[in-house]
């Protein structure tokens, strides 16, 4: 039975990569791109789309309710992938009030679009409302702590994890309350292509071709679950055809590295397969500065329920998946040239920084 699938957050880093992969693996669906195209949103993400006649893109924002009705009604969505989210942490401790915006308000507006609109189609079971989430809802782990299992109690310790378990506690309530077709993801970092320059792995890559420092925060032994943003794909697919309703499954690469490491990794990897590097060996643009408030020390995700109970499994390892995602990064300075822009930089300041 095909599916006509609306993919909040489309035009960003997983949305998109996840567009292109659904497209990919199940082309008699109709896949509808709902994003607000803010600063991390880019349509040249889905620039092989455009010609597609099972692709449609729309702008707008998530918070607006009417539109979003409209959406749903018109083109007859009985599939919501919710990965629209403000997403930095950086940003969310300089200016909280716009991840409370879209990542809780947004959320509660989709979650009672669909809502009434499942009613309508009879409470269809069919239907699922997928939210995609993060694993730093969890908060901290120690060195020596198991990775957090879907059992353990939410901990968020910035505005940004504050926010996204706030919309957690909303897709379960709604669940709860409702019985609405809801699932939840929880993932650890990912990685691969699209990735928007002020993230870590991007950021690294193209200041080493640019010859730029390497900054690496306090003393670069926070560490991190890796997974690679194809996989993550994989395993979203598992869970919208095999997961179950309520249910919260979490989604990591295996992959746990020292901040400091991976972009030793980096470099090493940077080093092999970029021609003409300003600066080489690149290890040496590595600079430490001075840490940010809050960075949780570890995170680290346990993905065995999905893992057994559906049967997925991350295929990349670290140096595989870096090494993909790094070439790209190579072989595509004129998709991340633009986002360093002079224009482009007035325009992100203007509005998404604190005056």
């Amino acid at each position: 039975m095909s599916k006509n699938i609306l993919v909040t957050g489309g035009a960003g880093f997983i949305g998109s990569n996840f567009v292109n992969y659904w497209t990919e693996n199940h082309p008699q669906d109709k896949v509808i791109v709902f994003d607000a195209l803010t600063y991390a949103g880019n349509l040249q993400n889905l620039a092989n789309l455009q010609t597609n006649p099972h692709f449609l893109f729309i702008q707008g924002d998530i918070c607006d309710r009417v539109l979003v009705d409209k959406i749903l009604e018109r083109e007859k969505i009985t599939t919501i992938t919710h990965f629209a989210a403000e997403s930095h942490v950086d940003r969310s401790i300089l200016a909280p009030s716009a991840f409370i915006q879209t990542n809780v308000m947004g959320t509660f507006t989709l979650l009672e679009s669909f809502r009434n609109h499942w009613e309508k189609q009879n409470q269809s079971p069919d239907y699922r409302f997928l939210h995609v989430s993060t694993d730093e809802v969890y908060g901290s782990l120690n060195i020596d702590d198991p990775p957090f299992t879907e059992k353990n109690a939410y901990a968020p310790n910035s505005p940004y994890s504050a926010s996204k378990a706030g919309s957690d506690h909303l897709v379960r309530a709604y669940y709860h309350t409702y019985n609405i077709p809801t699932i939840i993801t929880n993932c650890s970092n990912n990685y691969g292509a699209y990735h928007f320059p002020e993230k870590l792995i991007p950021l690294m890559a193209i200041n080493i071709l640019l010859g730029k420092s390497l900054p690496v925060y306090g003393d670069g032994q926070n560490i991190r679950d890796w997974l690679y943003v194809k996989d993550h794909c994989r395993a979203l697919d598992t869970v919208l055809h095999q997961g179950k309703q309520g249910e919260t499954y979490n989604i990591g690469g295996n992959n746990e590295v020292k901040n400091i490491d991976l972009v030793k990794l980096i470099c090493q990897i940077m080093d092999e397969i970029a021609p003409n590097l300003p600066v080489k060996p690149s290890h040496q643009l590595i600079t430490f500065v001075k840490d940010r408030p809050g960075h949780d020390r570890r995170y680290a995700i346990d993905s065995s329920k999905l893992q057994k109970e559906l049967n997925w499994k991350p295929f990349a390892t670290l140096e595989t998946g870096l090494k993909e995602t790094l070439q790209w990064y190579v072989n595509n300075s004129q998709w991340w040239q633009p986002l360093l822009s002079e224009d482009y930089q007035k325009y992100y300041q203007k509005n998404y920084t604190v005056e």
